[in-house]
């Protein structure tokens, strides 16, 4: 745990989703929460997409991490705040779009989660 998702606008030039991940994973490990073989993140990108209503260039970059219940909110928010600041480094401002960051936390179950470790 935990499991990291990030959705992102094409539109986001220069952003590479691949070095944005490694950002993220390392911000993670460095919270001391995790095992390095625990973090499992991913990108999606979004081709369509609406923010506000005005006709500008707008765009997002949004994480979402599910973390298994029992973290305090001082650890969700350190983490939420580590994962945002590793995100705000992978992009750069462009002239002309307005970007919006943002991360969130959500908590899984516990006692419903399950998972394996296969081997070869």
């Amino acid at each position: 745990m935990p499991h990291l998702n990030i959705e992102y606008t094409r539109n986001l030039r220069g952003f590479v989703p691949l070095q944005a991940l490694a950002r993220i994973n390392r911000a993670c490990l460095d919270s001391g929460l995790f095992s390095e073989s625990d973090i499992k993140s991913r990108a999606t990108a979004i081709d369509c997409f609406l923010v506000g209503i005005e006709e500008r260039e707008r765009g997002f970059l949004h994480a979402r991490i599910a973390l298994l219940s029992g973290r305090s909110n001082l650890e969700r928010k350190e983490l939420a705040d580590a994962v945002l600041a590793a995100l705000r480094s992978s992009i750069t401002a462009t002239s002309g779009i307005e970007i919006q960051v943002s991360v969130e936390t959500v908590e899984i179950d516990r006692h419903s989660y399950a998972k394996t470790l296969m081997h070869e």
